[in-house]
């Protein structure tokens, strides 16, 4: 399906990357990473405890698009599952992948990961090197985000940049994304269906946590599989959505769907006719949900969400795009430079935190219907 370009789009665009890349290259420079390290969320409201582990795939089909030496792409995952006492047997819990959004990192929702653990998910928030905040390779190498993708967050921004670039350009994050997250999910179900021993993609430094990673495996249910991210990390899940079989519901918090607007010519977009195929649920910042209304099917989220089978969508009032991460708890400056709104930090968290958890309850484990409110 066609539409044409009305040049307001761009504003939303730019709301969903996030804010000037040169305020995360300061922070780079300037915030300890210790400032990220400990941070454990919010209190949870669910029976379990909740318990980490992480891990690093290695994909050998894949070589680094970041470097120039003919590494492999390695993807750090990171586990957070209920502890399941002794007397209540085995047990097993849907799993759902988390993507981060630009220059985030994998901590960035972990109020979310830890509120879902403890009502019995199985969540992996996975790490996209060379976009995210920083993390570290499997030789203990810090990574720090690529200034290249940073420069091209900048220049989509620009005035009078070319929509095809803007197109070709997000596609290009969004295929490394992607990648990612199906070489996850993918690499989660091989060793779940292996049992015994871990497939050789897996990087564990000890046999402990390689056995730790076993009973993860064993408890979680890939034949219920939700998808969620922030901003980019959205847009990377929505594809995934499409374009995978075995998903059951999807998670977009303040994210442009970029992978829905595949292509420009003559001055129109070109978007699927094809429905969504599973559910979805689009979070927005107030800002972003009302000029959203306005586009009305100009803009990609607008149309996908009207034409898809089962979707839904809400805003916070008074929110920015900051809110629906964490980083207003940890680190209030940063965040409020990156962009937060007037709502209460904590508030929007709790309460984004209870509608993905009820959303999830539905279509994961059919815990009855999920109404989600127009605003919040």
């Amino acid at each position: 399906m066609k539409h044409k370009n009305k040049q307001k789009s761009k504003k939303v665009l730019w709301i969903v990357l996030g804010s000037i890349a040169a305020l995360i290259l300061l922070a780079i420079v300037l915030i300890p990473k210790l400032l990220f390290s400990d941070y454990a969320g919010l209190p949870t409201t669910g029976p379990y405890k909740v318990q980490m582990a992480s891990a690093i795939l290695v994909d050998e089909s894949r070589v680094e698009a970041f470097e120039t030496d003919g590494s492999k792409r390695e993807v750090p995952v990171y586990f957070y599952y209920p502890e399941v006492p002794e007397e209540e047997g085995e047990k097993s819990f849907p799993l759902v992948i988390f993507s981060h959004g630009a220059f985030g990192y994998y901590q960035s929702n972990t109020s979310t990961y830890m509120e879902l653990a403890s009502n019995g998910y199985v969540v992996i928030s996975l790490d996209h090197p060379y976009h995210s905040f920083f993390t570290k390779d499997t030789s203990g190498k810090t990574i720090i985000v690529n200034p290249q993708f940073m420069q091209e967050v900048m220049y989509i921004n620009e005035m009078g940049t070319p929509e095809q670039e803007i197109i070709e350009l997000s596609h290009g994050w969004l295929d490394i994304r992607t990648a990612d997250m199906n070489f996850v999910l993918d690499s989660v179900k091989a060793a779940k269906e292996q049992g015994a021993e871990l497939p050789a993609c897996w990087f564990i430094k000890e046999e402990s946590s390689a056995e730790t990673i076993r009973g993860i495996l064993s408890m979680t249910d890939t034949e219920h599989i939700g998808l969620m991210g922030h901003s980019m990390g959205g847009a990377a899940s929505v594809t995934v959505g499409r374009t995978r079989e075995d998903i059951d519901a999807v998670i977009d918090l303040d994210g442009t769907m970029l992978g829905e607007q595949f292509s420009y010519n003559n001055g129109e977009y070109d978007f699927y006719d094809e429905a969504y195929p599973v559910p979805l649920l689009s979070v927005s910042n107030e800002a972003h949900y009302f000029e959203g209304q306005d586009l009305a099917d100009w803009y990609v989220n607008s149309w996908v969400l009207a034409n898809a089978k089962d979707a839904k969508y809400t805003y916070f009032k008074g929110s920015g795009h900051m809110n629906f991460t964490d980083l207003p708890l940890f680190s209030p400056a940063l965040a409020k430079m990156l962009g937060i709104g007037t709502i209460d930090p904590e508030e929007c968290v709790i309460t984004m935190n209870q509608l993905v958890l009820d959303f999830y309850n539905c279509y994961l484990k059919d815990m009855g219907e999920v109404v989600v409110q127009e605003g919040y």
